[in-house]
């Protein structure tokens, strides 16, 4: 499980970060909105850790932020504002748990653990089809519909397009792609990514508008939120 820490009291922070590794999770750890963020729309999290206090970007606009660029990760705020109104404000702001400070990493950990659970269980009910805008996608008949036309995709244009469609809207670096779609690493430098992306182009964007997938220079790929 991968777990994002977002919190800038580094003692605070270092405590989290080693509890979690030792229970086993794999931990990244932003000392700001803005970073926390940016680690949020590049990368896949299983849940996020968010203060509320934060500099560059509060936690509350953080979470409304990346909410509203449809990331479902769930998130723990963990704060030391206690109020009712805090709290109230935090969870109808994107939160799904409100942590107060100081806290027991135990609790901190089972409400984690929890959050994930739930959030495994809304996938797994709506596991077997996955949809983006226009097109449709069935993982048990393998079947590709875009606009009421069924497209023919070859097992990696599938797993690709199937990578893309589960990450709508965050940004898949070659890296991430050749490591889910091959299972294992090529040289960067690669152009496998490259020609596996025009292959699928060609079959899902080329007659349909809008285009959904779109190249982030230097960076990688990106599949449009709608």
């Amino acid at each position: 499980m991968k777990v994002l820490i977002v919190e800038d009291d580094p003692k605070i922070a270092s405590f989290v970060v080693q509890g979690f590794r030792q229970a086993g999770f794999s931990i990244d750890h932003a000392s700001d909105g803005e970073e926390g963020l940016q680690f949020l729309t590049t990368l896949s999290y299983d849940a996020a850790i968010v203060d509320i206090m934060l500099p560059a970007k509060d936690g509350l606009t953080m979470i409304e932020e990346m909410r509203a660029r449809k990331i479902s990760t769930p998130v723990l705020i963990l704060s030391a504002k206690r109020s009712v109104d805090d709290r109230v404000r935090g969870l109808e702001g994107g939160g799904d748990d409100y942590l107060t400070k100081p806290f027991a990493f135990s609790e901190l950990l089972a409400r984690i653990q929890a959050l994930i659970r739930r959030a495994s269980a809304k996938t797994s009910q709506s596991a077997t089809h996955l949809s983006a805008h226009d097109i449709t996608m069935n993982l048990l008949t393998r079947e590709v519909i875009r606009g009421g036309e069924e497209i023919a995709l070859q097992p990696r244009e599938f797993s690709l397009l199937e990578y893309l469609m589960r990450n709508p809207g965050r940004v898949l670096s070659k890296t991430m792609i050749l490591e889910h779609v091959w299972d294992y690493s090529f040289d960067p430098q690669t152009n496998v990514v490259d020609v596996l992306i025009c292959r699928l182009r060609n079959k899902i964007d080329r007659n349909f508008e809008p285009k959904m997938i779109q190249t982030i220079r230097g960076i990688g790929y990106v599949l449009r939120n709608a």
